[in-house]
């Protein structure tokens, strides 16, 4: 009997594991807000594609930590002044961002941290849409292999800065071969005095860089790549 009951209890812990996950859903309006989020585990989702998470408001600092694999967020920031920490531990993660989706603000003054250490992660963040944010300083620090990278910023004064390292691999081809890093960078409107800037910081070979700049005023691209097979494309215009 005792070998049959191990035997039931193994079964029901395999089948109830995969389940497992932590949630969270926030619906917010207001200022001055103040949010801090730590998720350990995999399976774990901060919003989804039927529930995401809205933040209504000025004045924001909202920072969240997620260590595990295949963990998802789905963010909606609405409001001006945001300050974010966005730290990423793990692999075949999910991030999107949407920052002033349909008015309430129009995602001014972004201030944006994102690390992940990790492989197989996606990062789409859109900051301002149609809104014309002003001012976003964001900045992606990311170590690993097949991380994919898609942002947009419609606005002014943007300062963009990608570091990216996956000397560790063997990659030497792009990430739509499951090897090396896809970055994907676009930003529009009028530069205003201060212009446009993407600084990016390559360590490592085989991945994929395109950068889209346009609007008057300057528009500026540093690139700085060590590593081979590297596919860079850049356009910019007035």
């Amino acid at each position: 009997m005792q070998k049959i009951f191990g035997l039931v209890l193994g079964v029901l812990l395999w089948i109830s594991t995969p389940i497992l996950a932590n949630e969270i859903y926030v619906n917010q309006v207001g200022d001055d807000l103040d949010l801090d989020i730590t998720q350990d585990g995999q399976n774990n989702q901060f919003g989804d594609s039927s529930t995401d998470v809205t933040l209504a408001g000025d004045d924001m600092t909202f920072s969240i930590t997620q260590r595990g694999d295949n963990n998802d967020i789905a963010a909606v920031i609405k409001g001006a002044t945001y300050t974010g920490t966005w730290t990423f531990t793990g692999d075949t993660n999910t991030v999107d961002l949407l920052c002033s989706s349909t008015s309430t603000g129009e995602c001014d003054t972004v201030t944006l941290n994102i690390t992940t250490t990790g492989d197989d992660n996606t990062f789409d963040f859109d900051i301002g849409e149609s809104a014309t944010a002003d001012s976003s300083t964001i900045s992606f620090t990311v170590t690993g292999d097949n991380n994919i990278i898609d942002t947009e910023i419609d606005g002014e004064s943007a300062a963009l800065t990608v570091a990216m390292n996956n000397s560790n691999s063997l990659a030497t081809t792009s990430a739509n071969s499951d090897e090396g890093n896809s970055v994907d960078i676009n930003i529009d409107g009028d530069g205003d005095s201060a212009g446009h800037t993407v600084n990016l910081n390559i360590t490592g070979g085989g991945s994929t860089y395109n950068v889209t700049q346009s609007g008057i005023y300057d528009n500026t691209v540093v690139g700085t790549f060590s590593g081979d097979s590297q596919d860079v494309d850049i356009t910019q215009s007035d």
